[in-house]
C-alpha cells in the first residue's frame, strides 16, 4: 500500500495536518482522502481543540490535479472536502506559504482563519483553463474579500499578494518569512477557544452593481470571445444577489458543468498540457548534460538584438552585444535602458534591477570580444549572403563548444551551418518580436545540430520564459509557413470582390487580434519590398510605391488619422479596381465561409504537411506557436485542435471546394474521425 502524502504532528492540544505531495501538493485523490481523515480525526479527539493545515515543499496546495479532469471522479470531491473542513466544530487555520491556487485557495476559504508569509500569493486561476474555482470559490470569496477583489481574482486569474490578500480580508494574519510553523501554532492556539467559529458560507456580502459594471466595462477588450471571465462574474453577481449560499452553489456547479463540458474549456487545457510537451525532444533523452550557458552574445543592437539581450539580461544572463557602428550601438543599448526604465516606471521593476540589467551588458565594437560567450545569437538582416559572412567570422573566434544561433525568420539553418566546420553547434533561434516581449521562441534544428545543443537551447528557453517548439528546416520554419497561405488568399480574396475591411472583420470576429491587413499595416507595408517605385508586380508594391507603407505613413490598406485610427481608403479601392481590370477580374460577392475556408483551412493543410514532412514533432506544438507566436485565440486551441472541433470532413470538404490540393493525413484523419498527426 503506497504511504499517504499526509501526515499529522501534536503540538499539545493543536492537530497540524501536512501535505508532502511534491512537487505543487495538488489535490489530487490521495491528498483529499488523507485531509478528510485527518480532520475527522481531530473532530473525534477530545483533546483536540483546533488544527492547522499546512505544506511541505515549496509550495501551498497549487491547485487541483487536472489530470484527474478526464478520469472518473474519486471521493471526497474538492466541494466535499471543503465543505467538511468548514463544518468543522473546531477551528481551522490555513498556513500558507508560496502559492494557495485554485483549489489550494479554496481550502483555505474552508479553513476559518489564514495566515500567511509576506511572499505567499492567493488566487484563482481557473478562468485560464475555461472554467472557474467549482469547490464554493465563487460563492466564499465574495463573501470574505468583497465583490471587487472577487471579480478581480475569478475573472481575471492573476494571483495577488499575500499583502493585499491581507488588506482584502483573505488574509488573517501575516507571518513571519522563516516562522510560518510557529507563529501559525501561536495563531491557533489564540483562536482555538473563539466561538462563534467564523464560517465563509455564514456571511454576507453586500451587492456592488457599479463595481461589476465597471469591471466588466474596464476587462472588455482582454474577455472579447471567451465564456469563462462571464460565467465568474455571473456567480459572484449570483453571490451578492441576495441568493443563499446553497442556492449560490447550485449555480456555480451548474456554470462549472457548463463550461467544463464546452469547446473553450477543453480548448484551454489542451494548450495548458501542449506547452509542457512542446518542451520535450522526441529523441533526445530528457537527461542529456547540457553545456553550460555563462554568458551570451549577440550580434546586432537593433529592434530584434536589443529585445533578444534583454531577454537574457532580464534573467541575470551577462551579455556582450556586437554592432558595426558606434551610433548603432549607443542607439541600441540606450533603447534597452529606456525599455527597462519604462518597466521600472509602472512599478514592475525596481530601479536597482534597471542598474544590474545594465550592468550586465557589455557593448562592443569588436567582433573578437564574442570569443568568450557560450552562446552566440546572430540578429541581423535577413539575407543569406550576410548570415553567411557573419557565421564564417564566428567559426574561426567562437571557442570550441559553444553554441552558435541565427535569429532567422525563413531562412536554411543547414545553409549557414555548411560554412561552419561545427554545423553540430549551430541551431536557429526564432524570436518573435517584440522578442522581448512575445513569449515564442522556434528553435531549428539543422541536419546536424547535436542533441546536448537542441536540449541547452530548450533549457535557456525556460531560463528566459520562453514557451520553446522544436522545428525542422523548411521555407518559413512553423509559423511563417503557414502564414504564407493564409496571406495569399487574402490577396487574391480582394482581387476577386472582397475588401480588406471584410477579410479582416472575419478574422478579429474568429478571434484574432487583428486581421491581414490590419496586420500589414501595423508591421509596414514596405517589409520585403524591392524599393524600386517603378517595378509593380502586385497591390503591396502599388501601395508601397506611393508611400503607403502602413501605421507608421498614415496610410497602407487603410487610411489612418493622427491617432491611428484606421477608415477604408478609397485610393487602395482604386488600385485594386486597377489590378483587377489588368487580370480581367469581374468582381463577385464573397461570403464569410469562403475567407475561412481559404484564409484558415488552408493553414490547418500547411500544418498537416508540416507535420507529415517531419519539421514539427506533434500537432500541438503547431498549436502553440500559434497561440503564442501569432495571436491565435487560445479558446479555440490552435490551429490544428480547432480543425478536430470544427470537422475534419468539413474542412477538407472546403479545401476541395476550392481547388486546394489536400493533405494526405488531413484525409486520412477526416476519412477515419481520427487525429492530425
Amino acid at each position: 500500500m503506497t504511504a499517504s502524502p499526509i501526515r499529522t504532528e501534536r503540538h499539545d492540544d493543536i492537530l497540524v495536518i501536512i501535505s508532502d505531495n511534491p512537487p505543487v501538493n495538488a489535490l489530487g485523490a490521495a491528498v483529499r482522502q488523507g485531509i478528510e481523515a485527518a480532520i475527522k480525526d481531530g473532530v473525534a479527539d477530545a483533546s483536540v481543540a483546533a488544527m492547522v493545515i499546512r505544506c511541505d515543499g515549496r509550495t501551498f496546495f497549487a491547485g487541483a490535479d487536472i489530470t484527474e479532469f478526464t478520469k472518473p471522479p474519486v471521493s471526497p470531491l474538492l466541494p466535499e472536502l471543503v465543505d467538511m473542513i468548514e463544518a468543522s466544530t473546531k477551528p481551522v487555520v490555513a498556513a500558507i506559504h508560496g502559492t494557495a491556487l485554485g483549489g489550494g485557495c479554496e481550502v483555505t476559504l474552508g479553513c476559518h482563519y489564514r495566515i500567511a508569509v509576506p511572499s505567499a500569493k492567493i488566487g484563482t486561476p481557473e478562468v485560464k483553463l475555461g472554467l472557474l474555482p467549482g469547490a464554493g470559490g465563487t460563492q466564499r470569496l465574495p463573501r470574505v474579500a468583497g465583490v471587487r477583489v472577487a471579480l478581480e481574482l475569478t475573472a481575471k486569474g492573476d494571483p495577488i499578494p499575500a499583502k493585499k490578500a491581507h488588506e482584502a480580508g483573505l488574509i488573517d494574519r501575516i507571518a513571519g518569512e522563516d516562522s510560518l510553523v510557529a507563529d501559525a501554532l501561536a495563531f491557533a492556539n489564540e483562536i482555538k477557544d473563539i466561538r462563534p467559529i467564523p464560517r465563509a458560507s455564514e456571511k454576507t456580502v453586500t451587492a456592488d452593481p457599479e463595481a461589476v459594471a465597471a469591471f466588466r466595462k474596464e476587462n472588455a477588450r482582454r474577455f472579447r470571445g471567451f465564456e469563462a471571465p462571464a460565467a465568474n462574474i455571473a456567480c459572484i453577481e449570483k453571490a451578492a444577489s441576495g441568493a443563499t449560499f446553497a442556492d449560490g452553489i447550485a449555480f456555480e456547479r451548474q456554470q462549472f458543468m457548463r463550461l467544463m463540458m464546452g469547446v473553450q474549456s477543453a480548448a484551454q487545457r489542451h494548450i495548458f498540457f501542449a506547452e509542457r510537451q512542446a518542451s520535450k525532444i522526441d529523441d533526445v533523452p530528457a537527461d542529456t548534460a547540457l553545456r553550460p550557458i555563462r554568458r551570451v552574445g549577440v550580434i546586432g543592437a537593433g529592434t530584434m538584438g536589443g529585445g533578444i539581450a534583454m531577454n537574457f539580461l532580464t534573467a541575470g544572463i551577462p551579455v556582450t552585444i556586437v554592432e558595426m557602428q558606434a551610433e548603432a550601438l549607443e542607439r541600441g543599448t540606450g533603447t534597452i535602458r529606456k525599455n527597462y526604465e519604462a518597466t521600472a516606471a509602472k512599478g514592475r521593476m525596481k530601479p536597482e534591477q534597471v542598474d544590474a540589467a545594465m550592468a550586465a551588458l557589455t557593448p562592443t565594437l569588436t567582433f573578437d570580444d564574442l570569443a568568450e560567450c557560450d552562446l552566440i545569437i546572430e540578429a541581423v538582416y535577413e539575407e543569406m549572403s550576410v548570415k553567411k559572412d557573419i557565421f564564417t567570422r564566428l567559426d574561426a573566434i567562437a571557442k570550441p563548444g559553444a553554441i552558435l544561433a541565427s535569429n532567422t525568420s525563413y531562412l536554411d539553418i543547414d545553409e549557414i551551418a555548411a560554412v561552419t566546420s561545427r554545423p553540430q553547434d549551430v541551431v536557429g533561434m526564432h524570436f518573435f518580436s517584440p522578442a522581448n516581449v512575445m513569449k515564442l521562441l522556434e528553435v531549428v534544428r539543422g541536419a546536424k545540430t547535436a542533441g546536448d545543443v537542441l536540449a541547452t537551447v530548450m533549457d535557456v528557453a525556460k531560463k528566459i520564459r520562453k514557451v520553446a517548439v522544436v522545428a525542422g528546416v523548411t521555407y518559413g520554419f512553423i509559423g511563417n509557413r503557414m502564414l504564407m497561405p493564409r496571406q495569399v488568399e487574402a490577396t487574391k480574396l480582394l482581387l476577386e470582390g472582397a475588401t480588406p475591411e471584410q477579410i479582416d472583420r472575419v478574422h478579429v470576429g474568429f478571434g484574432m487580434p487583428m486581421g491581414p491587413f490590419q496586420m500589414a499595416d501595423l508591421a509596414g507595408v514596405d517589409i520585403g519590398w524591392h524599393r524600386d517605385p517603378s517595378r509593380i508586380e502586385n497591390i503591396r508594391d502599388a501601395l508601397a510605391a506611393e508611400n503607403r507603407w502602413g501605421q507608421k505613413t498614415k496610410a497602407g490598406f487603410y487610411d489612418y488619422d493622427e491617432k491611428r485610427t484606421p477608415s477604408n481608403s478609397a485610393r487602395v479601392a482604386e488600385i485594386i479596381d486597377q489590378f483587377r481590370a489588368k487580370e480581367g477580374v469581374t468582381p463577385r460577392e464573397i461570403g464569410d465561409d469562403e475567407i475561412v475556408a481559404r484564409t484558415l483551412y488552408t493553414m490547418v493543410n500547411e500544418g498537416a504537411l508540416i507535420l507529415e514532412e517531419g519539421k514539427a514533432q506533434r500537432a500541438s506544438d503547431i498549436d502553440v506557436v500559434w497561440i503564442y507566436g501569432y495571436g491565435w485565440p487560445v479558446y479555440r486551441g490552435g490551429p490544428m485542435f480547432w480543425a478536430q472541433t470544427e470537422g475534419l470532413k468539413k474542412v477538407v470538404a472546403g479545401l476541395e471546394q476550392y481547388g486546394f490540393p489536400v493533405a494526405r493525413s488531413l484525409k486520412e484523419a477526416a476519412a477515419t474521425g481520427g487525429q492530425i498527426k
